[in-house]
């Protein structure tokens, strides 16, 4: 299987500098101008500056992509060039690069494996887990799947204050703190730059609903490709990486602008195959390869339908409401 997958996917890992650069041009510079737009957009009213906080919020989400490819090593062809653009562009999306990159390559050398979760990955509990817990952590679990929480405190919690601290192993890592504290410097230095030029109230006006919409488009993205009905988890004895790709990850079907606008993130599927696939080799790889058209495909409509899924059942192999169980 790993070879077959290898030959199929070898031409498209190639990086295309002039591409790459292009695309770093038609997200930063849109961003910038949007930006700048919400700052005269006060003057009309706080209205306009949110209506432009939305595209905006895109762009940054385009950004993040951008990053996370150069994570994965496969937006420019030298490693060099990947880390200090990728370190850069964590200033805009406040993201410490070094840490994220380290549990972002765990969760693609895990996804969808029961007895691996936990880095990188929405917590989700299996029926039998979730029946084991005592009545106030069932509640706790709870909470946490409900969509306000999952898709309105959360992002926020997670790019504003989760990612200003190494957490958990993190805390014994220099390089772990050295990733959280340079990044912070960053932000605070260009944060207090732009508050010394413009007044603190304004800048935090701007950029902090663009910040937070964007998070809360990015955990949206990362919930759909993962968290659909027939979704791959297996126990390790049972798991195969090839498999938990194409099972584990959707193909989230936007509208073609809407894939250009999020890095072609959607492609989930041939991401998780050849992460050193560019983002915008990803589609082209899909429309190439027959065997990579037969998963999962949610589109706009279906991913609205999966926001109350909440526990796998290890039984059926699929994921369940909280009201499934009830019922059951």
């Amino acid at each position: 299987m790993a070879r077959f997958w290898a030959e199929r996917l070898a031409e498209y890992k190639t990086p295309v500098t002039s591409r790459s650069l292009s695309q770093l041009a038609t997200t930063l510079l849109p961003l910038v101008a949007l930006v700048a737009a919400m700052g005269y957009a006060l003057e009309v009213g706080y209205w306009l500056t949110l209506l432009l906080a939305v595209p905006a919020a895109l762009f940054l989400t385009r950004l993040f992509v951008l990053q996370h490819d150069c994570g994965h090593g496969s937006f420019f062809k030298a490693d060099w060039a990947n880390n200090w653009v990728g370190r850069a562009l964590s200033v805009f999306t406040v993201t410490p690069y070094e840490v994220w990159r380290r549990d972002h390559a765990i969760h693609h050398a895990t996804s969808g494996n029961l007895d691996k979760r936990g880095t990188g990955d929405i917590d989700t509990l299996t029926v039998r887990e979730y029946l084991a817990l005592s009545p106030l952590k069932r509640l706790g679990y709870r909470i946490y799947r409900h969509p306000v929480v999952l898709f309105g405190i959360g992002p926020t919690v997670l790019f504003m204050w989760k990612f200003r601290f190494p957490l958990g192993e993190q805390t014994r890592d220099v390089k772990a703190w050295l990733s959280v504290l340079s990044t912070n410097v960053m932000i605070a230095g260009g944060l207090a730059a732009f508050m010394l030029a413009f007044g603190a109230l304004p800048v935090l006006m701007i950029w902090a609903p663009v910040v937070i919409l964007a998070a809360t488009i990015g955990i949206w993205l990362f919930y759909v490709q993962h968290q659909f009905e027939d979704v791959y988890w297996r126990s390790q004895d049972e798991w195969d990486f090839h498999e938990a790709a194409v099972e584990g990850c959707s193909f989230y079907d936007l509208p073609r602008w809407l894939h250009w606008m999020t890095g072609y993130i959607g492609y989930h599927h041939v991401h998780h195959l050849a992460s050193r696939v560019p983002n915008y080799r990803l589609r082209d790889c899909h429309m190439a390869i027959q065997e990579l058209q037969k998963v999962a495909r949610i589109g706009v409509w279906e991913s609205l339908k999966t926001v109350r899924l909440a526990l796998f059942d290890e039984e059926s192999r699929r994921m369940i409401r909280f009201r499934d169980l009830r019922t059951a």
